[in-house]
Parts: C-alpha cells; sequence; structure tokens
C-alpha cells in the first residue's frame, strides 16, 4: 500500500472541476453535474469534511456492494480502508482539514461477488466547497499485469527458477527481518553450487542438452530443499544465479548440520544419473556451505564467503561440499593483503636482507654469505619469505623483488670486501625464481648490477631449486649457461628432494649442489646412540659424485658439531646452519669474516 500527496489529472478531476465551474455561454443546473456524476464510469463519492459520505455514484455502489442511496452516511475511510496504516490515515486528515492537496493510495478491497479487487483511491478538494471527492479506481488487470512481468523479470527462463535478482532481493529482506526476535533462531544458511565439468557439456552435447540439463537440477534442487526446508515463510529458496551456479537459501536455520545434511542431499542428488532425451549424462557439483547468525551479516558478506567456501570445494577436488573456515579465509584474506601491498613495499623499502654464513668444513672460516630477505610489513610485522615468495612469483612482482635483492646483496658483498681488504673476500649467494628468468632480462640484471657495485662475478652465487634446474630448456638454459660463462657460480638448492635426475648434472651449468636438510637432520643422534649407516653412505656417494663433475657441496641445516663432523669426514665442502649462526644483519657478519663461528 502506498500514499501520496500529489497526482496527475484524471477523470475524477474533470467531474470534480465540472461541479464548480460553469461554461459562460451556456449556464448548467446541479441537475446536470448530479446525471454526470451518477453516469460516471468512475467510482466515486462526495465527501464532508466530517468524512462521511454526502453522495455516492452508482459506481462506486457496484464497486462495494448495495445502492448508492445507502452509502450516503457512512464513514468514507470505512468504505475504502484509509485507516489500515498510520501513514494514510494522516495523509486523509489533512486532506479533510484543507491542509493537503490530494492523497493517493492503494487499497484491496472485496468485492461483493467475494474476490478481491486492487484499487487506487484518490481524494481532492472540491475548489469553492468545504467538500473532498473520492473517486475509487479498479486497477486489478494492472496490477496482474505488473505482477506477470515482475515474475518474468525475477525467474530465469529456462529452469523457472528464482534469479539473481529476486535471490538477492529474498536474502537481503531476510537479514532486515525483524521476524528473528518473534521466535525465529535468528540464523541464516546457504549452500551455493557449481556444476562440475558442466562447460563441456554445452560444448560436445550442445546448449539445448545443457539446458535440459540444467532444468533437471533444478527440479532435483527443488526436491531437496522441499525435503529439507525449515522456516517462517517456506524456509528456502532455490534460485539459479547464471550459469550453472544455483544457490539454496535456508532462513531460520537450526544450525551447520542442517546446512551439511542438506549438502549431503544435494551432492547425492546431483550425482544420480540424468536421462535426457536419450542423452545418459552424469555430473557432479561443488557445494559451498556457510551457516551463521543473521545479526551482523550483510548480503554481499554472505556471498563473499559462499563463493570463497565454492572455491576451496573445487580446489580440493571438486564433487565434494565444504563448509566455511574462518580460520582458512582469514588465512585467504591475509595472502591477498600481502599480494595487493607488495609490488608497492619494495618501492616503499619494507624490505631488508639478513644473511647466514656459509662455512668450510675443514678450517672452519666463513667463506660466503646466503642472503635472505625479510619484509617488514607495517601490519604483519617481520615475514620470512615463505610468507611472501610463493605470492610474488604468482603475480610476477618476484622480477622487481629479485633485482632488489641481488643488487642489495651484490652491494654488500662489495663493501664487506673494501672494507676488510686483508681478509679473503667472501661470496655472496642469492635465491633466483624461475620466473625470474623467463619475465626479465637476468643476465642482463646481473651484468649491470655486476658493474654498478664492482663485484667480481666469481663472488656471486645464484641458487635455483632442483625441481626448476632439472627441467632447464630453451631460455633457462641458455641464460643458465651465460651467466656460468659471466663467471657466475650456479648452485642447485635442495638437491635430492626434486626429480634428481643426475644425468642432467652433466648437461648443466652448475657449480655448487646444497644437499636438502633432511639428509642431514638423519645424521642427529643422541649421545650413546647408533647413527644409521645408510644416511651417511647416501650423503657419501652424493658428495663423491659431485667431486667427480667438479661441482663443490654445501650441507644445509647443520645445528651440531656431531652432524658438522660426520658430513666433514665424508667429504662436504661447506656447512650452513644454526651450529654457525641464524641470519643475521650484516654488521655481524662483518664481525665473523676472518674468524671461525661456531668454534
Amino acid at each position: 500500500m502506498s500514499a501520496t500527496s500529489e497526482g496527475t489529472g484524471s477523470a475524477a478531476d474533470s467531474i470534480r472541476s465540472s461541479l464548480t465551474e460553469r461554461h459562460p455561454a451556456v449556464p448548467a443546473s446541479p441537475r446536470d453535474y448530479r446525471a454526470a456524476f451518477d453516469a460516471a464510469h468512475l467510482a466515486m463519492a462526495l465527501v464532508g469534511r466530517d468524512g462521511e459520505v454526502i453522495a455516492a455514484n452508482r459506481a462506486l455502489a457496484g464497486l462495494l456492494g448495495g445502492e448508492p442511496d445507502e452509502l450516503a452516511g457512512q464513514r468514507a475511510a470505512d468504505l475504502v480502508d484509509l485507516a489500515a496504516d498510520a501513514r494514510t490515515w494522516q495523509a486523509y486528515q489533512e486532506v479533510l482539514r484543507g491542509r493537503q492537496a490530494r492523497l493517493r493510495c492503494t487499497r484491496r478491497l472485496k468485492h461483493p461477488d467475494g474476490h478481491s479487487v486492487w484499487t487506487e483511491v484518490t481524494l481532492g478538494p472540491v475548489a469553492g466547497t468545504p467538500d473532498v471527492l473520492l473517486s475509487v479506481a479498479d486497477i486489478s488487470d494492472r496490477r496482474d499485469l505488473q505482477a506477470r512481468l515482475r515474475h518474468l523479470q525475477m525467474h530465469d527462463p529456462v529452469t523457472r527458477l528464482p534469479n539473481r535478482a529476486l535471490f538477492f532481493e529474498r536474502l537481503s529482506a531476510a537479514l532486515e527481518s525483524s521476524s528473528y526476535e518473534q521466535g525465529g533462531t535468528g540464523r541464516i544458511g546457504l549452500c551455493y553450487l557449481d556444476l562440475d565439468g558442466f562447460k563441456a557439456v554445452n560444448d560436445t552435447l550442445g546448449h539445448r542438452v545443457g539446458d535440459r540439463l540444467l532444468t533437471a537440477v533444478a527440479a532435483r534442487l527443488t526436491q531437496c530443499a522441499d525435503q529439507y526446508g525449515y522456516g517462517r515463510t517456506g524456509g528456502h529458496l532455490v534460485a539459479r544465479l547464471g550459469g550453472d551456479e544455483f544457490a539454496l537459501l535456508v532462513e531460520d536455520s537450526t544450525g551447520t548440520e542442517q546446512l551439511v545434511d542438506l549438502a549431503r542431499s544435494v551432492l547425492a542428488a546431483v550425482q544420480e544419473p540424468f536421462d535426457l532425451a536419450g542423452q545418459r549424462l552424469s555430473v557432479s557439483a561443488s557445494i559451498g556451505v556457510v551457516e551463521r547468525n543473521a545479526a551482523g551479516t550483510s548480503a554481499t558478506g554472505l556471498m563473499q564467503a559462499a563463493d570463497t567456501t565454492l572455491y576451496w570445494a573445487k580446489a580440493d577436488g571438486k564433487a565434494r561440499w565444504t563448509l566455511f573456515d574462518p580460520e582458512r579465509n582469514a588465512h585467504r584474506m591475509t595472502r591477498q593483503a600481502l599480494s595487493s601491498t607488495l609490488r608497492p613495499a619494495v618501492e616503499r623499502g619494507e624490505f631488508e636482507l639478513e644473511y647466514q654464513p656459509l662455512v668450510d668444513l675443514e678450517s672452519g672460516a666463513v667463506r660466503g654469505v646466503e642472503a635472505l630477505v625479510r619484509w617488514n610489513h607495517p601490519q604483519f610485522g617481520t615475514l620470512t619469505p615463505n610468507r611472501f615468495i610463493g605470492i610474488a612469483e604468482e603475480d610476477g612482482s618476484i622480477v622487481q623483488l629479485g633485482r632488489w635483492v641481488l643488487g642489495t646483496a651484490c652491494r654488500q658483498a662489495r663493501r664487506w670486501q673494501i672494507e676488510q681488504p686483508s681478509d679473503a673476500p667472501v661470496f655472496v649467494s642469492v635465491n633466483v625464481a624461475v620466473r625470474q628468468v623467463w619475465d626479465s632480462d637476468l643476465v642482463g640484471d646481473v651484468a649491470e648490477i655486476l658493474a654498478e657495485t664492482g663485484l667480481a662475478p666469481q663472488l656471486l652465487q645464484l641458487e635455483l631449486t632442483e625441481s626448476a634446474v632439472m627441467g632447464s630448456a630453451g631460455r633457462p638454459l641458455q641464460a643458465l649457461q651465460a651467466l656460468s660463462d659471466m663467471g657466475v657460480r650456479i648452485a642447485i638448492d635442495d638437491f635430492g628432494t626434486g626429480y634428481s635426475n643426475l644425468a642432467y648434472l652433466s648437461r648443466l651449468p652448475v657449480s655448487v649442489l646444497k644437499l636438502d636438510g633432511s639428509f642431514v637432520r638423519g645424521f642427529r643422534y643422541e649421545e650413546g646412540s647408533h647413527p644409521n649407516p645408510a644416511d651417511e653412505t647416501i650423503v657419501e656417494a652424493l658428495v663423491q659424485l659431485a667431486h667427480r663433475l667438479g661441482l663443490t657441496v654445501t650441507a644445509e641445516c647443520v645445528e651440531t658439531a656431531g652432524q658438522a663432523a660426520r658430513l666433514r669426514r665424508v667429504g662436504c665442502d661447506t656447512g650452513q646452519g644454526w651450529l654457525y649462526s641464524r641470519a643475521v644483519a650484516p654488521e655481524l657478519i662483518a664481525e665473523m669474516i676472518g674468524t671461525r663461528p661456531g668454534a
């Protein structure tokens, strides 16, 4: 129902004028106006300032039942239900007092034969008199047309289910409803699903079969919702949000268990084969499940959670349902926050390098250092590489970050060399991602940085993971060869955990193998126990193979003197680990150069 103080011209306006005006040439009598009033098809009544009907025409009597004379003396507000809401009643009183020009509202009235009639009620003053003209127009046909148009606008033409617009309208209404405080559970649940491999059905069998499949899926979803639905308004809404995406909304849900039961039912129903005009199809679905308190929840927030959870279900293998996990979502949000700020962080100088010494196992002297990047994030504190390097590789910012790390590490190595000329210069080892080789001119960058800093190529070592190096071909292999020809040392990091295709070692320009820490940890044993001879045999064989190929070997994760002694015994060249030092600031490395850390 609606009310307004203004309106457009109508038949009532014409008759209202005829009650008060005279044609200058042909004077008319009140009887003429009364005849026009009675004969009009528009239902009307003349209402006094007291709100009682003075006169009504036959059209109004026919609409409400009875004779025109029977309506005289009755309260107009009672005839057309003007007291149904406070706003309309107030506006009606203002019109009667002459303080408001017009009132228009919509009312559903009872026809004498029992059916309801939608009407538009208009009231306005009759000029020159204290009376008000009431007109009542039957707008049922117009309302029916509007309802049909709205149904077409708010429903999917293929499945006949509510569409995205109606779904969000219903969802918003459910979240805003005050009836949660009137016996409802105050909770809301959502199953958001996507058909696995639906595109293949359209591509191979055509869109006609695809539409039939969507219709069949919609029928099964509706059946599941009818079986498991619960709540104050039927409890559920099944909607097609677009493409092969569907949603099942549960108002006043009873908890997570109810939504999980619904998701299991939907998953089983969709996985049953479909017979479509001679085509027997089997499909599956991925479902994101969210259930929470309605209070404090927005439609956007609920859908974001559902969309995230659906993505998890697909990433976890499809054909399954996944429940929203706040901790997992917090990790995802943190990852997104890091991704969005990574590139600007390089420009803002939020990164710094720490260095971990690489120690000669025979002499105990520092031969080199590995540069390890840290992100001093303004929100999350100091972050180690495992928190952001993977993100940088995915979004390509590793190129910008890697160039900064390479330049900073080379400048620092040159500074140590200048400041401590009496000590043997140490090399610096920098980790390089494969994407740096593909997406940038790594050879050109290295050459430029070495020329700028004055660092000798032999004092730079680039580390790549075994899986990256072993699969090198084409441009990556050419880049590695060019760097090696330049004098830069190439090291395989985490050796022994990837492909371990030893044949590659004879064809790649590799100078150093860095044994993965898992080998070294196998050397660790408590005093009085016996070490596993297999560990030592494997490491000794790898060291001997490397030496025969002209390579040096660095052992990672050396934590005890016992491990260092055994590594030294099998011929390992250098060690790296907490026995010697954690990654530290460059000024602490300067103190270690020329000494024996961990001795």
